[in-house]
Order: structure tokens, then sequence, then C-alpha cells
């Protein structure tokens, strides 16, 4: 089977994104890049993450666009992916999700601030991609111009759309964003959340970048 690794992988977070509350029914979508074969496996569209099948993970020609292999209907957003496979050498797995809280605040047009460090996987703060009706290439264009200088942006009045080095770092991210979107959702409702400053955000990420490869070094106390 073409790509059975990448198929796998794809099969194995498309069901997560369920059984985490990411997404609801048939809604968002994933995939993954081969960059040796320049091929990508994604969801296909309008079938249950939970009775997924490998072979009923699309191969797609990143180049292309053309299907090389799988008899399903590939993803509608299989553009918004293969921008940034295309142009993007630092995205190597992408996720679009329909989480609740990232979800609602999109629909409010505006960015997700530094509400928390948790934040920094994704970069200083997560943008929100101008409107576009879904599975078109406008909407892919927009979220590719929304997300230069992060990993993440919100795609007004639709959802969260995530990119990484591996399938594992895209889910993560879009996990701690939807997290992040809770929070600030929970802090406005009390009051106007402390966001923390631009050099802050950056000092994490550089922290992140050795996160459990080694010891910390402290400070005397």
């Amino acid at each position: 089977m073409l790509l059975e690794k990448e198929r796998i992988e794809v099969l194995e977070y498309g069901k997560r994104m369920i059984l985490d509350g990411l997404t609801q029914g048939t809604g968002g979508n994933l995939s993954v890049l081969n960059s040796e074969k320049n091929l990508m496996a994604i969801t296909p569209s309008g079938i249950d993450y939970l009775k997924l099948q490998p072979e009923d993970i699309v191969i797609i020609d990143v180049e292309s666009g053309k299907i090389v292999d799988g008899n399903r209907v590939p993803s509608s957003e299989g553009d918004m992916h293969r921008i940034f496979y295309k142009y993007r050498k630092d995205i190597k797995a992408v996720v679009h999700t329909h989480s609740k809280y990232a979800t609602g605040l999109s629909c409010l047009g505006k960015k997700l601030p530094a509400i928390h460090y948790l934040l920094a996987v994704a970069g200083v703060d997560v943008p929100c991609a101008k409107y576009a009706t879904y599975g078109t290439v406008k909407l892919a264009k927009n979220a590719f111009d929304a997300m230069v200088g992060t990993k993440a942006t919100l795609l007004s009045n639709h959802g969260l759309l995530t990119g990484g080095e591996s399938l594992s770092e895209a889910y993560n991210i879009a996990q701690n964003v939807e997290f992040c979107c809770e929070l600030y959702s929970i802090a406005k409702t009390m009051g106007e959340p402390e966001i923390l400053s631009e050099e802050e955000m950056r000092n994490v990420m550089e922290r992140f970048k050795d996160y459990g490869k080694r010891i910390e070094e402290h400070d005397e106390i």
C-alpha cells in the first residue's frame, strides 16, 4: 500500500480528533507529507473518523494536486493543506479542527492574544485569517497569508488550522490553542485578561526548543 505508514498515522490522529472533542461528526481534516515522494496523505470527505480504514486515506501529489492513490473523495480542504507543503519547508503535517472555543473565537474575526505561555508552541499569538468559502483556493491563500511566522491560525467563522514538522507536533499545537481559546473565553467573562508580552513569548519559544531534551539550569534561590 502506497504511504502505508502515513495513512495509518492520519487514521489514528483522525480518531483522536473525535475522541478529544476537537471536531464534530465528519468535520475538520488532517494530512501528513512524505517529503521524499512529494506526496501527502489526507483524510477523505464525509466519512466517520471512527470508521476509517487505511485504504480510505487519499494520496495526493503536492505539486499538481492530482489523486495518486485512493478510491475516496479527498477532503474539500486539500488545497489548504497543499499550499503549506509547497511553500513552507517547516511544515510537514497539517491539522484542521472545528473545536468549540477556537471556532467560537474565530467568529469574532480577532486574533488569540498571548493569554498563556503554552500558546508559544504556535507562536507569539494566533492570527485570524479572513473569511472565504470552505474548500476554495481563496480560503487556502487566506490561511497561508495569515499564518506567516506562526504555526497556527484561526479561520474566520470556520475553525482552526495548525501545522508542524510532524503530525504529533501539529496535533499538539491544535490541542494547546484550543486550551488557550477556552482560557481566553473564561477570562473575558470575568474581566480583561492580562496578556503576556512579545518578549516573554519569544523567551518561552526559545525554552520550548529544548523542552524535555536537557536538564534545566536554575538560578540560586
